[in-house]
């Protein structure tokens, strides 16, 4: 099964990320997010940050976890590889691996998370799908 794709979207970068459960579909989430801001998914697994995110849906956990990945990018100039989730009903709890994003050259930008075309769902037992627009 593929981790996650992406699809043409006007001036925007629209993904849907897959997996065997609603953990790993947020944890291809972060891969997808790992590489539209450094274009081969490259990132070095170097440094390890803890995230925590409440929240009242799916949805807006998904907003709030990439959110959260972009504010670590922005704030502490730390740049993600790889996540790995637990949720359990609202509440997300995340180990996020990376790298200083000094140490990469030409790193793109991700603007925002946006709520436009998101969604989550169990599409049959054990496969799940999300997908996401992000303003570049």
């Amino acid at each position: 099964m593929k981790k996650y794709e992406f699809f043409e979207h006007t001036a925007d970068v629209k993904f849907k990320s897959y997996g065997g459960s609603l953990n790993e579909v947020f944890e291809n989430c972060a891969l997808a997010v790992s590489k539209i801001i450094s274009r081969d998914g490259k990132i070095k697994s170097k440094k390890k940050k803890k995230i925590e995110i409440e929240s009242d849906n799916n949805e807006s956990l998904l907003y709030n976890f990439i959110d959260e990945l972009l504010y670590l990018l922005d704030a502490e100039e730390f740049v993600v590889s790889k996540a790995v989730v637990k949720i359990s009903k609202t509440k997300l709890k995340a180990d996020i691996f990376g790298d200083d994003s000094q140490s990469y050259e030409n790193l793109d930008h991700i603007k925002a998370a946006t709520y436009s075309e998101m969604y989550i769902k169990e599409i049959k037992k054990g496969k799940w799908e999300a997908q996401a627009v992000v303003d570049v």
